[in-house]
């Protein structure tokens, strides 16, 4: 499986689910048990090498302006949910976690921002496939620590100059 095939199974089980996240989930694991396990052991791949791409410490700042706060945990299932939301919006998060104002519509803390069950659809695929759980999948492990700089979460003017246009749209 290829880059391109991964985010058209993203987006076009997304575009079904309506943005519902845990409706997304399922139909992705609906899409995925549709495929051989190989192909769905490279699907989990892409996906886990775009969540650990996404461990920054920008990213997390972002996260913790969407969602007013956001654990370790919040801030894993945050990176799932991101890579849920396609191509586009993800790389331009990465690019500029800022950008996150203008890449998404509209957005509601309660429902939007927690993508966990999409972490685990490629597992629940494999294993529906085969009777097994997954293998290795042979991708680097995430770093101990996020990449960038560490920001102040608890500050908020800090969050409000790193990310002006997110604390003007969902935080004033």
């Amino acid at each position: 499986m290829d880059e391109t095939e991964f985010w058209e199974i993203v987006d076009s089980t997304r575009a079904a689910a309506e943005g519902d996240p845990e409706d997304h989930a399922d139909l992705l694991v609906e899409r995925l048990v549709q495929l051989d396990p190989e192909s769905v052991l490279d699907f989990a791949r892409h996906f886990e090498s775009r969540y650990n791409r996404a461990y920054t410490w920008d990213l997390w700042g972002a996260a913790w302006v969407l969602l007013d706060g956001a654990s370790d945990d919040a801030f894993d299932f945050f990176r799932c949910w991101l890579i849920g939301q396609g191509r586009e919006v993800f790389e331009g998060a990465l690019a500029d976690p800022d950008q996150l104002a203008e890449l998404l519509g509209e957005f509601d803390e309660t429902v939007d921002g927690d993508g966990e069950e999409l972490g685990y659809s490629a597992d629940e695929a494999y294993e529906q496939l085969t009777g097994v759980v997954a293998p290795d999948l042979g991708v680097p492990l995430q770093a101990a620590e996020p990449e960038g700089a560490p920001l102040d979460f608890e500050n908020e003017a800090v969050l409000a100059e790193r990310f002006p246009r997110l604390w003007d749209r969902f935080r004033s």
